[in-house]
């Protein structure tokens, strides 16, 4: 089945879905990090390569794959995520990251005190209209 839109954060939140290939913008990496899915990067453009990066390098809840795509490059990554250790290490990463993200955005987490604490520091500014 082909569709041309998807309620892409509740197709992750799916209890069978235990990967995602994604160009990496910004929305579709934190629907993955907030689902707790690892992630296959295939970046394009603009913030995509820098968001694969820190999903590589810092967070380390997945992988890009770079280079020509071929029938073998795309078979070993998929067994890389779902077969081999280290896929099995940032399936652990990406659940962990996921609960840091649910506890900033509860009511009275890190989120809404900054956001409250901003709002108020502009609120504090005299205007001068």
């Amino acid at each position: 089945m082909v569709v041309s839109w998807a309620p892409q954060q509740e197709v992750l939140g799916h209890q069978a879905v235990g990967g995602f290939w994604t160009h990496n913008g910004w929305n579709s990496t934190l629907e993955s990090i907030c689902e707790g899915v690892p992630m296959i990067c295939r970046p394009h453009f603009a913030d995509q390569m820098i968001n694969a990066r820190y999903v590589q390098e810092v967070w380390k809840v997945g992988f890009e794959l770079e280079g020509k795509l071929e029938r073998g490059k795309i078979e070993r990554s998929v067994r890389k995520l779902f077969c081999h250790e280290e896929g099995g290490e940032m399936r652990w990463r990406a659940k962990d990251l996921e609960d840091k993200a649910t506890e900033c955005m509860k009511k009275g987490g890190s989120s809404e005190t900054r956001i409250n604490l901003l709002v108020n520091f502009m609120m504090s500014l005299p205007c001068s209209i």
